[in-house]
């Protein structure tokens, strides 16, 4: 099993031995991302939420697959940004805490400013 960290390392020395640094802008990156979050998103777009709990093993398969792309380039951004993602969601989730608490939200999906 590998860490962020050496993931972060096998993605970018896989981009540099093909000289894709070249077209891993931020920019690019991140336009990819959403392509690929599309992808995951037309794995479930006409079934209903008791069908998407329960998927063939084909197609969970193709949606961890879609899910590792969403999960290379997002890593690829914050290397290209120099954001360090463990961090940067330990503050999001303290922040969270802190709009979301327990006693308020507890079964209620609305968003923040909506309390």
């Amino acid at each position: 099993m590998q860490n962020l960290e050496e993931l972060r390392q096998r993605l970018a020395e896989f981009a540099e031995k093909r000289d894709w640094d070249q077209f891993h802008s931020p920019k690019n990156l991140s336009m990819a991302l959403i392509g690929e979050a599309a992808e995951v998103v037309e794995h479930f777009q006409w079934i209903n939420e008791d069908e998407s709990y329960q998927l063939s093993a084909e197609k969970q398969q193709a949606v961890s697959y879609e899910l590792a792309d969403v999960l290379i380039y997002l890593i690829r951004l914050a290397d290209k940004l120099d954001v360090d993602l463990i961090a940067a969601a330990e503050a999001k989730i303290q922040i969270n805490e802190t709009r979301y608490p327990v006693k308020r939200v507890k079964g209620d999906a609305r968003r923040a400013d909506e309390y």
